[in-house]
């Protein structure tokens, strides 16, 4: 029997910090390999030259999408493992139409984007970025710091993000509330949570966390009222998606100086030069870097792992499905 044919197609220079020497031996175990021989990851051209004989193939960020023209040159396309958490800008009504078996490895990145959120977390709660500012500049004072314990963290979205974020939670002495709409009271008190309506979760925080998708109904979901009812000194830290905030209404907001945010996401991405996002002091703005950045081996693990699973026929995983769409990032 001919064993599957398997393309990569994230280009060789992002190798290193994708695969593990051991991963690609794996995956050469298990099917025949081809290469997009670029650098950079492949277009729209390039997947159609690359996928006409493949069974499936593993993409990453900045792989083209899975459109009617791409998928007319890939007849034999059965599956793809996404080495990245979102999937939306892959996928295709032609992508779905053909029943092709889609994988993310959004399980893998949410332990990467929920530690460094739990960073944030600790680091706002001790003022370190305006102490740091102060002390630089001849200061020498502990006015703002606080601890994270004994405080109140609202999560918005119990997703793969918002789930470890829970359960890194629990090692402090915090009280947990949580908003989503999918989520029953079963799986809440199974990760020891409480569910709240979205305004109860703001007017209580000491903290909100945003963690979930990028969708019709939670565009602007922070708007200049629920802004204003943020308590004072509260933090709001965004690793989800930027659009889930009005930034108009934030900067309004910021400028007020009640309130404190971490962006690590913004809409537009990245910010006008001119924004004063970048300079109002009570606002920490980071590259979307919450994710994973340098050593990204443990995506490329479960991609193969994915892989592996799918020739078994073994279940999946973290399936995609299109059902799923709203509900993740």
């Amino acid at each position: 029997m001919n064993r599957p044919l398997v393309a990569i197609t994230i280009g060789r220079k992002h190798y290193r910090r994708m695969f593990s020497d051991v991963t690609l031996a794996t995956l050469g175990s298990l099917a025949e390999v081809i290469h997009h021989e670029h650098d950079e990851p492949a277009g729209s051209s390039d997947l159609m030259a690359l996928l006409a004989n493949v069974d499936a193939c593993i993409t990453s960020w900045g792989v083209a999408g899975f459109d009617t023209d791409v998928l007319a040159t890939a007849p034999g396309l059965r599956a793809v493992a996404h080495m990245g958490s979102s999937v939306k800008r892959l996928v295709s009504d032609a992508f779905w139409e053909r029943g092709i078996h889609l994988t993310s490895a959004g399980p893998a990145l949410a332990r990467d984007v929920a530690e460094t959120t739990l960073g944030l977390m600790i680091a706002g709660r001790k003022g370190i970025f305006a102490l740091s500012r102060r002390t630089r500049d001849g200061g020498w004072e502990q006015t703002g710091a606080r601890e994270l314990s004994r405080c109140t963290v609202g999560i918005v979205g119990a997703s793969n993000v918002g789930r470890h974020l829970m359960s890194l939670l629990k090692a402090f002495e915090v009280d947990v509330i949580c908003h989503d709409p999918f989520l029953s009271a079963e799986r809440a008190a199974e990760l020891g949570v409480e569910i709240v309506g979205l305004d109860d979760l703001v007017a209580r925080s000491d903290i909100v966390s945003l963690h979930c998708p990028a969708n019709a109904s939670t565009k602007h979901m922070f708007e200049a009222r629920r802004l204003a009812a943020l308590k004072d000194g509260a933090i709001l830290i965004n690793t989800a998606r930027g659009s889930l905030i009005d930034e108009t209404a934030l900067i309004s907001a910021l400028e007020q100086g009640r309130i404190f945010a971490f962006l690590d996401v913004t809409d537009p991405e990245p910010p006008a030069d001119d924004s004063p996002l970048r300079r109002l002091p009570n606002v920490v703005l980071t590259p979307h870097i919450a994710g994973c950045i340098e050593n990204c081996h443990r995506l490329g693990e479960l991609a193969v792992e994915e892989l592996r699973r799918f020739f078994a026929g073994e279940p999946p995983v973290y399936w995609v499905t299109r059902e799923m769409l709203d509900r993740i990032a």
